[in-house]
């Protein structure tokens, strides 16, 4: 009897543990099926604003062949994020760009597809360039020409240091101005200070706009390279065969670099030659320029012509400008060019400045004087003129100093004649 009752017992305890197990795994079910609808609700309320999103969505509603909207703006580079950057939040905009917030220094992209990218995977366009913006700059030698300009000569120089060989290539003129209507040009070159000898273009039928490119070549050493200067005398011959001078260029070697790796290429405007014959002692070409707002007296020395030596060996002596400033005849300061050896007609073009206040222009005054140097002996004096108000000066040079003050900031050039008593 005690058994049958130990078997019951048992069962019921049995079937008590069933029925609590089977109602756990019902609870949990449920528990589990509520969580994921409210999930569904939160999900389908919340629009994704990431940028792979909207991507995809284009992505899937296009076809595969993706047609690109017109655009009037110009050929351009696109610009693009780099993968590190996708994780960043971009904020929509109404004209399809996108943004970063403002706590992100980063560039501003552009939602564009990515179709034409796929060698750049999971990255953006962001932005273009525009080669336009840069075009080198337009060359207007050819086109801006100044007033009562001439015309205008194309060259460029090389050295060959080792076989010591000056190259000179004559290319082009612009806009010649003959005495006549028909205008055949030609070129000679000179390599200063020797003035026999010269080599010569071949002469352009009919034109005032020639095209030259011709070679030419000198034999100069190095050592003497930087104190000679090239010539360029541009002629034109009229239907008797007779020769028109039309300008000449001059062009120092000094201040020049000259390799044979880089062609220096240069233009330089034609200058009418002063044809006056030289005065007894020579004459001088100077600039002068003055400055009101630095208080800046400019001289720019450029050549002489038609120096008269102290001696027979001209080939010996060196000549050398000494440039004064006076006031009230008083020494202030003086500069010296560089000596030009043996050459009557030596090319210096070089600049000097002197302070000077504008209330002292009534008394100050320049000396240039041109000298000559031999070695061993002291130094001669060739020639001298003085520049500067009517207290000191008279006819072209109270012309060129008054000329200088009524033109600020201007370069006014002339030629002046030495002599030995001022």
């Amino acid at each position: 009897m005690s058994e049958q009752v130990a078997a019951v017992a048992g069962g019921v305890i049995g079937g008590l543990l069933l029925l609590i197990l089977i109602g756990i795994a019902v609870y949990l079910l449920w528990k589990k099926i509520c969580f994921l609808s409210s999930y569904e609700e939160l999900t389908n309320s919340v629009t994704p604003t990431h940028p792979d999103a909207s991507l995809q969505d284009q992505t899937l509603a296009q076809p595969s062949s993706i047609i690109q909207p017109k655009s009037t703006r110009t050929r351009s580079v696109p610009f693009i994020i780099p993968p590190k950057f996708h994780g960043r939040d971009w904020i929509n905009l109404t004209n399809g760009e996108l943004v970063q917030e403002e706590s992100d220094p980063y560039v501003t992209p552009e939602s564009r597809p990515r179709c034409s990218f796929h060698s750049l995977a999971g990255t953006y366009v962001i932005g273009s360039i525009n080669p336009e913006l840069y075009k080198f700059p337009e060359d207007k030698s050819e086109t801006d020409f100044p007033e009562c300009n001439i015309g205008r000569l194309w060259f460029s120089v090389q050295y060959e240091q080792e076989a010591e060989r000056l190259l000179v290539s004559l290319i082009k003129a612009r806009k010649l101005q003959p005495p006549t209507d028909s205008c055949s040009p030609f070129v000679k070159i000179y390599l200063l200070p020797d003035e026999r000898h010269y080599l010569q273009s071949k002469t352009k039928r009919k034109t005032l706009n020639p095209q030259f490119d011709e070679n030419f070549i000198f034999q100069v050493s190095s050592k003497t390279l930087y104190q000679r200067t090239l010539k360029f005398l541009v002629y034109h011959v009229d239907k008797q065969k007779k020769h028109h001078l039309l300008g000449q260029v001059i062009f120092p070697l000094k201040n020049e670099t000259l390799t044979s790796d880089s062609k220096l290429v240069i233009w330089r405007d034609l200058e009418a030659e002063n044809l006056e014959p030289p005065s007894e002692y020579g004459d001088i070409q100077f600039s002068l320029s003055y400055n009101d707002y630095l208080g800046r007296l400019t001289v720019v020395v450029l050549r002489a012509k038609g120096l008269k030596f102290q001696d027979e060996n001209q080939h010996a002596a060196s000549v050398y400008i000494k440039v004064s400033l006076m006031n009230h005849n008083k020494f202030i300061k003086c500069k010296k060019t560089t000596a030009v050896l043996g050459s009557p007609n030596p090319v210096y073009n070089e600049t000097f400045s002197f302070k000077a206040d504008q209330t002292e222009l009534d008394t100050a005054s320049l000396s240039l004087s041109v000298l000559q140097s031999t070695e061993g002996d002291k130094a001669h004096l060739l020639g001298r003129v003085v520049v500067g108000p009517f207290m000191y000066t008279r006819g072209k040079e109270l012309e060129h100093w008054n000329e200088m003050i009524s033109k600020p900031k201007e370069l006014v050039k002339r030629w002046h004649a030495l002599c030995r008593n001022t």
